[in-house]
């Protein structure tokens, strides 16, 4: 089974922000090391949860201790009301397929 390396970041948006937040929130220039990249917000638009994969824990530190993240990261400040983040090991879970009757 293939091990997953993701980094998990949920904010809670100031209201009326999104647009502005999502335009400070792009990472430029795009992270060494970053697999894939996903947004998952919530139904009101207040609060987004990414979630990025990477090749390392190594890589993605990397990045979180970089310049360009700093920069991105005081940007999205004034938008950002509450964050929660965290780095996880781990893999993809077997879904059965649905029986056939």
């Amino acid at each position: 089974m293939e091990e997953h390396f993701v980094w998990v970041t949920t904010r809670r948006l100031q209201p009326g922000t999104s647009e502005d937040f999502e335009r400070a929130w792009r990472p430029s220039p795009y992270p060494q090391g970053m697999r894939r990249a996903f947004a998952y917000w919530s139904e009101d638009g207040q609060e987004i949860t990414g979630v990025s994969f990477w090749d390392s824990k190594e890589a993605c530190d990397s990045w979180r201790a970089s310049d360009p993240e700093a920069q991105r990261r005081a940007a999205m400040a004034p938008y950002v009301v509450e964050e929660r983040e965290g780095f996880y090991r781990g893999r993809e879970l077997a879904v059965p397929s649905p029986s056939r009757g």
